[in-house]
């Protein structure tokens, strides 16, 4: 189908225009001869090809719109659910938020602020890959906002067909000065397959490691679910993808299927001996692995100690001052009511114990904490809320002494901080 559609191009360009009709003609019925003498498994194949030459328009570079406006306005966005929250050497505020939906309408949002996230700008980077021309929607959607040892930001995102197409695509445009008046953009590079939610860690050794996730509890959505790609099958489940060159070149390293598979969202953490902690999202809730070698490979899943947490995803890291730092629901560490009560936790024993419950906000419906840690000490922690109907991106302030009190004790600190709000 492809050769016949690259013929026809080819063709219609060299023809005049008074026989385009006769050639296109010609061309068609000779294609349709061709399929109405395929058997049924020959039939099948043929289906089966074409659905992949769909997926392949994931393949072609998205486009960055780097003057979003008025199109992309905040007044003319109805949907928010936050991919991630970061902070330049310099104190800039970046966010970044999923627009249109959860679904095959996706697109990427991001805005800024300059004052420390007390006012944020209107969307100054929108990335959709949506067309009237595709045969179905082509989505990006689901990322992560990193900024990396040499200061650069990396914007990560996934682009695929009608919201999972049993591959998708992890992308990625870096700003190489993010604190500049006029900030500039890489290409958008295509580093694998599957998508990410979680930051990347550093490594001791001085390497990148990237989680990625490639879902293995469906093979796509529509049309896509009846598996085009089986050659992925060996890689589904949560992967690392790692760098030993700064970002220039990504390898997959290992992997690890869980029991109940969700999407993944996982994260993953150097511990002090030296091994690798990765926590992953699953139906029956967060489950962990073990890694001796540094990826290459992990130890059969179990439950962490203590901690419950919904189907939804969580934000895990280590701070500072070498404790561990966990974004979750629940106002105890070993319960929870839903996607409600997002708290904060400490542990200074490597997750087997964890400390504090500071509430950041005990409302319904809120969702898909990030963050980072700024060099005073801050941390940082954007989440939604009402995704579809009210649209908001939030944000909290805080430091370890309001985590280990249970409430705010720092006059720095400050929670619930609007970031977007789709009704404003």
């Amino acid at each position: 189908m492809g050769n016949i559609l690259t013929r026809l191009v080819w063709l219609f360009a060299l023809l005049p225009t008074s026989l385009w009709a006769d050639e296109g003609a010609r061309l068609l019925k000779s294609e349709e001869a061709a399929l109405l003498g395929l058997t049924a498994f020959e039939a099948r194949t043929h289906e089966l090809k074409v659905l992949r030459e769909v997926a392949n328009l994931t393949l072609l570079p998205p486009r960055l719109n780097t003057n979003p406006l008025p199109e992309y306005s905040s007044k003319n966005l109805d949907y928010a659910m936050t991919i991630g929250i970061e902070r330049t050497p310099g104190g800039r505020l970046f966010a970044a938020w999923i627009g249109g939906e959860d679904g095959p309408e996706a697109f990427m949002v991001l805005a800024k602020s300059e004052d420390d996230g007390e006012s944020w700008s209107e969307p100054i980077l929108v990335i959709d890959s949506q067309a009237e021309h595709m045969p179905i929607p082509r989505s990006v959607i689901v990322g992560n906002l990193w900024t990396d040892p040499l200061g650069r930001l990396w914007l990560f995102f996934d682009q695929t067909m009608n919201h999972f197409d049993g591959r998708g695509g992890l992308w990625a445009t870096v700003c190489e000065n993010p604190d500049a008046d006029e900030l500039r953009w890489s290409e958008p590079r295509r580093i694998w397959h599957g998508s990410m939610l979680n930051k990347p860690t550093v490594l001791s050794s001085g390497e990148w490691v990237l989680p990625v996730q490639l879902l293995d509890h469906r093979y796509g959505f529509g049309p896509f679910e009846v598996g085009v790609f089986p050659e992925l099958d060996p890689y589904r489940g949560a992967n690392v993808l790692v760098s030993s060159d700064k970002g220039e070149t990504w390898t997959r390293r290992g992997g690890r299927k869980f029991p109940n598979p969700n999407w993944y969202e996982h994260k993953v953490i150097e511990l002090k001996n030296g091994r690798l902690w990765m926590l992953a999202r699953t139906q029956k809730g967060v489950m962990q692995s073990f890694s001796s070698d540094q990826g290459a490979t992990w130890a059969d899943p179990t439950f962490p100690n203590e901690i419950n947490h919904p189907v939804a995803r969580f934000h895990l890291q280590r701070l500072a001052s070498g404790k561990l730092l966990l974004i979750k629901h629940g106002r105890t560490i070993d319960t929870h009511n839903g996607r409600s009560q997002l708290t904060a936790w400490l542990s200074d024993d490597e997750g087997k114990s964890w400390q504090g419950g500071l509430m950041l906000d005990k409302r319904k419906v809120i969702s898909y904490p990030d963050g980072f840690q700024a060099p005073d000490g801050k941390i940082y922690i954007s989440y939604d809320r009402n995704r579809s109907t009210d649209g908001e991106v939030w944000m909290a302030q805080f430091f370890e002494e309001d985590i280990l009190a249970g409430k705010i004790v720092n006059p720095q600190s400050k929670l619930r901080i609007p970031i977007f709000r789709a009704d404003d």
